[in-house]
């Protein structure tokens, strides 16, 4: 591989003007694609198999005008201090609503409250149930702007009015510190290469391929069904990833260049060598991503296989167009250890001949390795714990901000009919094969009502064929506890028991159900996909470092920086520690794709800092180093660059704390600490002091292995028979018309 792509390397060095305009020509068309594409419609959210997801289709085939997907609001109204919503002037300002809100050419039904007992028992809360023909995603903004209007116009009545519900939904904003994110990577660049030209080609390259990823995933939105989280996670991978790996291709090129290689030369090597580790940790990523379609959540999978593909985009963009511009950079970009004029080039050390930060590092952690791995071991423990707590759910109007109506909506709906209003269930009797659906229908009704925790249990509501009803329950606690979910459970057992008698099925849907069979679904996928994913990447990596310990060693690894990063996501969005800081208004359950999204991306990112860094020391080991020796030469030439790609990745991640959005919020937090944990502590303090425990042992592999396996050559041995004739410099003069070019 590391002749390939040496080979590959220098091509794109010669044929710069061709590799650069071929992905400006794919950017264009990415962006010509997105403009012209028809705006996304709804983002469906179904899982396969599940009883509520089964109870929904039967919905959609049993009643048909049902609308079962449409958008919903509910419009709530408070009577002021001392009033009631009975009385006269408030029942008129109500009542007027109404008819304001039945107006709209998208609404399908609106409930008035009077007529619907949708008065709470003290008679001063009551709410207006509409719904629309078409999904939140596809609703009109006039409609959105006439529910609007028509609560102020209630406000002006002298009312307190909320608006809850899917219908007033807004797109989530990241907000400036994205760029802010954006902005730490570019200084440290800067102060990792010395250079404004070298720090400036990671972040233009990254920022083309999360524009042709992002562009492209826009293009095809309408007609993959994918949502607006699906691009954000995709540009927060795709930038973070893209950045480090065109960080690690330069510094590779800059080192050659002080090891006196001509340009093109160097360019070729750094491609073989530092770009074989980039294809390595760029598959790793890739696998943990694409590996999330074993949970068989279609919204997971779109989401993992979007962002998988921005990552095979900066991988091919750092092969190719890296030493494109490379070429077209020439001489400005200096040998490693030189800077530009501009930040203080051509200055004389102050100490010429010491040791670097990394080298000095390393040797401590040689001649300590037990103390730094039990340090290590004891701190991301201890991080762990709060894990032990960790509590799944998904995100309601309830997780809103309190400046928001939906969550001021919900509150009220709360204080005016118990907090298990919020999260009403839908039990839906399937009686087609019952001899005597209505019997059923009422026998369904009346076990529901012997029930704890229940408040509520509605009149069956019939189809047209009298087959089939829904029956509305609501419960006395809030939608996300654990008596909830106790609730739905025994309901479902007593379904069981009612089948027998009757010959009918009881299926329980709606919001807190489909959470509820979400939860259930990620928690028994989380080992399988584990298994598959760090499965798949230990033979790779045993591949690439021809060891089996090594490969091992990475997976604990990995698992250590997982459960530190989630035992932090729960102390802060679960338990409220620094939720100031980090503007979490409201805490409560983690979402329950968190820890399995955290497990493949986590998994990915951890993936790349272990093969660049051992790579460097495999490399050391072939040439005739010792054990401990190859560690510290490692961190010598890796350190550093590792370093300044875990601050940038860090750095781009946290960006996306400031996003409105709690599941983008949350993960960006989650991916920020995670990659903290796993680069200095694992990367910089577990892998060497225990590679330097094991010795010689670390690359054992048995012989029958080392014959069956193929030889990628990631340390670039075969380089060494590489000539570099062709690799001369351009001449000045040319250089200075190819960048006027």
């Amino acid at each position: 591989m590391a002749t390939f792509l040496y080979k590959a390397g220098r091509l794109a060095f010669r044929r710069r003007h061709f590799v650069a305009l071929l992905w400006v020509a794919l950017l264009t068309l990415a962006g010509v694609g997105a403009a012209s594409a028809p705006p996304a419609g709804s983002t469906s959210f179904s899982i396969p198999g599940t009883e509520a997801q089964k109870a929904f289709d039967l919905l959609e085939q049993r009643f048909p005008g049902m609308s079962a997907d449409g958008a919903t609001a509910r419009v709530v109204f408070k009577a002021p201090s001392g009033e009631k919503m009975t009385d006269h002037d408030n029942k008129a300002a109500v009542e007027q609503t109404v008819e304001e809100l039945r107006s709209g050419s998208e609404v399908a039904s609106v409930a008035d409250p009077y007529a619907g007992h949708a008065v709470s028992r003290n008679g001063t809360i009551a709410y207006a149930s509409v719904k629309y023909k078409v999904s939140g995603m596809e609703l009109k903004d006039a409609s959105k702007a006439a529910l609007k209007e028509a609560a102020q116009h209630a406000r002006d009545a002298g009312l307190t009015v909320e608006v809850g519900g899917d219908a007033l939904a807004a797109t989530p904003e990241t907000g400036s510190s994205e760029v802010i994110g954006i902005g730490i990577a570019a200084v440290v660049l800067v102060i990792t290469f010395g250079s404004l030209l070298a720090a400036g080609f990671p972040l233009l390259t990254a920022l083309i391929g999360v524009g042709i990823g992002v562009s492209t995933i826009t293009a095809l939105a309408s007609a993959l069904d994918l949502g607006s989280t699906t691009s954000t996670l995709a540009s927060m991978i795709g930038l973070a990833v893209g950045i480090d790996y065109a960080l690690f291709i330069v510094s590779r090129y800059r080192a050659e260049l002080a090891e006196g290689r001509e340009r093109e030369d160097a360019a070729g090597r750094a491609v073989g060598t530092a770009g074989s580790a980039v294809v390595f940790a760029g598959l790793t990523v890739v696998i943990a991503l694409v590996g999330l379609s074993v949970v068989n959540i279609p919204m997971l999978t779109k989401m993992g296989i979007a962002a998988a593909g921005t990552v095979a985009i900066a991988v091919l963009i750092a092969l190719t167009m890296i030493p494109a511009l490379l070429g077209y950079a020439g001489r400005r970009i200096k040998p490693a250890g030189e800077k530009s004029k501009l930040l203080g080039g051509g200055r004389t050390p102050k100490k010429p001949g010491r040791p670097n930060m990394g080298t000095r590092w390393a040797s401590f952690v040689v001649r300590r390795p037990v103390a730094v791995l039990l340090l290590g071991v004891l701190g991301l423990g201890a991080a762990a714990i709060p894990a032990a707590s960790l509590e799944l759910g998904l995100p309601d109007d309830g997780a809103q901000p309190t400046s928001t109506t939906q969550r001021r909506a919900y509150d009220l709906l709360s204080e005016g009919f118990g907090p298990g209003f919020n999260g009403p269930l839908m039990v839906v009797v399937d009686a087609k094969d019952s001899a005597h659906p209505k019997k059923a229908f009422t026998e369904v009704g009346n076990e529901i009502k012997g029930l704890k925790d229940v408040v509520t249990v509605t009149p069956a509501v019939p189809n047209k064929a009298g087959d089939t009803a829904t029956i509305t329950v609501v419960p006395k606690s809030k939608p996300s506890s654990k008596t909830t979910e106790d609730l739905v459970h025994a309901i479902r057992d007593k379904g069981a028991g009612i089948a027998e008698k009757t010959g009918s099925k009881v299926l329980v849907t709606g919001s807190t159900a489909m959470n509820i069979d979400v939860s259930q679904k990620l928690n028994d996928a989380l080992l399988p996909y584990l298994a598959l994913v760090v499965g798949l990447a230990f033979l790779l990596l045993i591949v690439v470092f021809r060891s089996v310990l090594v490969p091992l060693k990475a997976a604990l690894g990995f698992l250590l920086s997982v459960l530190a990063a989630l035992g932090a996501v729960v102390a802060v969005f679960q338990w409220g520690w620094l939720s100031g800081l980090m503007n979490v208004e409201q805490t409560g359950p983690v979402m329950s794709m968190m820890p399995i999204f955290m497990v493949g991306v986590v998994f990915g990112l951890a993936m790349d800092y272990e093969v660049f860094l051992v790579t460097r020391m495999r490399e050391a080991f072939v040439h005739g180093e010792k054990p401990s020796q190859a560690v510290v030469t490692g961190f010598k030439h890796g350190a550093r660059v590792v370093t300044a790609a875990a601050v940038i990745m860090i750095a781009v991640f946290s960006g996306f704390i400031g996003s409105s959005e709690a599941m983008v919020k949350m993960i960006g937090f989650g991916l920020a600490i995670a990659v903290f944990f796993d680069a200095f502590i694992v990367r910089m303090a577990i892998v060497p002091a225990v590679l330097a425990l094991l010795g010689k042992r670390a690359w054992w592999l048995p012989k029958w292995l080392d014959r069956a396996l193929p030889n990628v050559d990631v340390e670039g041995e075969g380089l060494r028979t590489e000539s570099p004739a062709g690799g001369k410099d351009a001449d000045p003069d040319e250089e200075r018309e190819l960048v006027r070019a």
